[in-house]
């Protein structure tokens, strides 16, 4: 059974056009990025760059409707980008996308092809549910700087990711905490795949159809979960 999410009141009044799907994943078998992850990343560029067709990521009326939601809760989409709309911009420039671990090189392939936001964590690291609210700015968010850990806090009113502990994600897409992210080691885990009209609902639950087919191809033994998909309209 999928993890609950919780989508608080002013989350919805802010972005009504908002949905999600979540995929669940347990007996994963990670490791470092290989032939196989790559490939699917730069299979996911060529779509991309298909897509577009000679457009910029931001002129796509699915990542505008992105920002216009960043820009509703207080953030410059030109200078805080939101999750597809970075890697997009990624996947385009000479040095294209990086190579993090073969799950986070697959979930951001699924990314890159469908052009929307999808985000990884480990279920074995998040605390109670998880949960889309507008922070109070109190909350912890532990992050990396220099090679260490540091414990920030969202600005009062960001969109925001949370579970028990404190922020999983800050800026709704925008930077994942290392409490919760999938590493080498990770063996069970939640995605989720983020969405904003006009975006269709049906080319959600076709990347999330894609996303579990992925999975199931790079970790035959795992259990996976796709969930119903989410919309507040």
């Amino acid at each position: 059974m999928i993890r609950p999410l919780h989508i608080a009141d002013e989350v919805r009044a802010l972005a009504p056009g908002f949905g999600y799907l979540a995929v669940e994943a347990c007996g994963l078998t990670n490791g470092p990025s290989d032939a196989a992850s790559s490939d699917l990343l730069d299979a996911a560029a060529r779509r991309l760059a298909e897509r577009l067709d000679g457009r910029a990521p931001h002129e796509d009326p699915h990542i505008a409707a992105w920002r216009a939601a960043y820009t509703a809760f207080g953030c410059k989409p030109s200078r805080t980008r939101n999750s597809a709309e970075a890697l997009a911009r990624r996947a385009l420039a000479d040095g294209g996308l990086p190579r993090i671990n073969r799950l986070v090189d697959l979930y951001n392939a699924i990314s890159v092809a469908h052009l929307i936001p999808v985000g990884g964590e480990d279920l074995d690291r998040i605390q109670g549910d998880m949960r889309l609210v507008r922070a109070t700015g109190d909350e912890p968010f532990v992050t990396a700087a220099a090679g260490a850990e540091v414990i920030e806090h969202p600005e009062p009113g960001e969109v925001v990711w949370s579970d028990d502990e404190g922020v999983t994600c800050r800026r709704w897409n925008w930077r994942q905490g290392v409490r919760t992210r999938l590493t080498e080691d990770s063996v069970s885990a939640l995605f989720l795949l983020e969405r904003m009209a006009p975006m269709p609902l049906d080319a959600l639950r076709t990347a999330g159809a894609e996303l579990a087919e992925a999975l199931e191809k790079a970790c035959p033994d795992a259990r996976i979960e796709i969930g119903e998909v989410r919309a507040l309209t």
